[in-house]
């Protein structure tokens, strides 16, 4: 720690690399507008209009950002030498999305805000493309090739090319 000036990394700076783990754990909290909203406060495309201040590539993620006793508050530090992109890629394709691998398939539980109604996925899982369409209804369904399943976990599936799958939530 005394090797970084006052609000940079260890002494004062802010991660981001913990931001996804928060945004996850809320998402599995069922805190659906929070765990987005963390997820937006990190985003570079969400902070775009801070890049005076955050002095970063508006698209990619940097690894911390000063802190207010920081002689630049605010800046962005080491882009491109980080774990927060990785995660946030975890955080919004296995959680926000809610696609996520298991041993016995593909379970699929959306947790968005309101405001996303209806969207799709692609997601290649053991070499068989599956199309999920997600509809939020106020009811969690999961059908698979138009026969409903017991749960949320997609079987996984070998003997076929490509598998539609229709999500309510």
């Amino acid at each position: 720690m005394s090797s970084y000036p006052r609000g940079y990394k260890e002494n004062g700076g802010i991660f981001c690399h913990n931001n996804p783990w928060i945004s996850i754990a809320n998402a599995i909290a069922g805190n659906d507008d929070e765990a987005f909203a963390v997820y937006q406060r990190n985003c570079p495309a969400y902070v775009e209009d801070k890049s005076d201040v955050r002095k970063v590539e508006p698209y990619v993620y940097c690894q911390m950002v000063a802190g207010p006793e920081a002689a630049t508050p605010g800046e962005g530090k080491n882009s491109w030498l980080t774990g927060t992109a990785a995660w946030t890629f975890v955080d919004v394709s296995q959680y926000l999305l809610g696609v996520r691998p298991t041993l016995d398939g593909l379970a699929i539980e959306p947790h968005l805000p309101e405001r996303f109604d209806q969207l799709t996925v692609t997601r290649v899982f053991r070499g068989v493309t599956y199309r999920i369409a997600m509809k939020r209804t106020g009811e969690r369904t999961v059908s698979v090739d138009g026969a409903k399943i017991g749960g949320n976990v997609v079987p996984a599936l070998s003997d076929a090319k490509s598998v539609d799958v229709e999500v309510t939530f």
